[in-house]
């Protein structure tokens, strides 16, 4: 007969052997592609990640990582608990010193936005780097993904895009097959800069049932000049402003359009302002701008169905 002291003697190694089966699992390397297409690998969760982009802080709190942000750049300012981490420079200029001290194990970069050279020198430091540059609206859903997994909290990171896709598909489905409004999408206006066709902001205008009429051109903020704008004639101009200004206001860089009345776009007033967080940040809250873009370009196509019926 055997005992059941004997049993559970005999079970114990097999208990010890499932236990440490389960501490391998929980704590396995986790390999995820970023936006550079380069594999980023971390044996744990990070648990110290410094930001280098507004968006990439965005996407971290989204993601459900907030918490374990150490540092960040200027103007990392949403939701409002980004005020409060620590600052470790801004888009161009990096305190590369305070980065090293703040010891992160994860540094999530915004190719375009951080200098080359203080790039490279960060990878002298040999922390894993995750590239976050997202050109197409689905490309944030996946940002919050792959971001969950290094973060160890994709529960959280997946719900989170699957609640932006739905958002993204819904916006897609009423208004993608509406006739086409051509758009200008102004950045800055001395000297006059847009945006091209891999800019996520022209993906937005896609979305909407826009086109980019500069979407051509290279590089992937073009300078563009005042009598290119006017050859293509644009329907719609939109141009980001900040948060805090009111709509009331003048529109930042859009009055100058007025001196050509003829200009589609002045003539039936289809000069729009939309906050620049909302629209230029790849982010969650791209959803809401695409919103405000959207309903702009239904307000072009109502008002030349008015100056058509004429």
């Amino acid at each position: 007969m055997i005992r059941f002291g004997s049993l559970c003697r005999a079970a114990k190694p097999l208990l010890i052997a499932f236990a440490l089966t389960c501490a391998l699992d929980t704590h396995a390397a986790t390999t995820v592609t970023d936006d550079a297409g380069t594999a980023v690998t971390l044996a744990a969760p990070a648990q110290r990640v410094i930001s280098l982009a507004p968006h990439v802080t965005e996407l971290i709190y989204a993601a459900g990582g907030g918490a374990r942000l150490v540092g960040a750049v200027s103007y990392s300012d949403y939701p409002p608990a980004a005020k409060q981490v620590p600052r470790v420079g801004d888009n161009r200029a990096l305190d590369l010193e305070r980065i090293v001290a703040l010891k992160p194990d994860l540094i999530v970069v915004w190719r375009h936005g951080n200098a080359q050279q203080q790039l490279d020198k960060l990878r002298e430091l040999h922390v894993p780097m995750f590239v976050s540059e997202p050109h197409k609206l689905d490309d944030v859903a996946t940002n919050l993904v792959r971001l969950g997994a290094l973060l160890g909290t994709s529960q959280v990171a997946n719900a989170a895009a699957g609640q932006y896709r739905a958002d993204i598909a819904q916006l897609r489905a009423s208004y993608a097959a509406r006739p086409t409004v051509s758009v200008f999408y102004q950045v800055w206006d001395e000297p006059l800069i847009t945006l091209n066709g891999d800019h996520i902001v022209s993906d937005v205008i896609a979305l909407c049932g826009g086109r980019n009429v500069f979407a051509q051109l290279a590089p992937l903020a073009p300078t563009v000049s005042t009598e290119a704008v006017l050859a293509a004639n644009p329907e719609a101009i939109v141009t980001a402003r900040a948060g805090a200004t009111a709509p009331s206001r003048p529109l930042p860089g859009l009055d100058k359009w007025r001196k050509w009345p003829n200009l589609t776009a002045v003539a039936r007033n289809n000069l729009f302002a939309i906050d620049g967080d909302l629209i230029d940040r790849p982010a969650p809250r791209i959803a809401q701008g695409a919103v405000q873009l959207c309903e702009d370009l239904e307000l072009a196509r109502s008002r030349r169905q008015q100056d058509t019926a004429r």
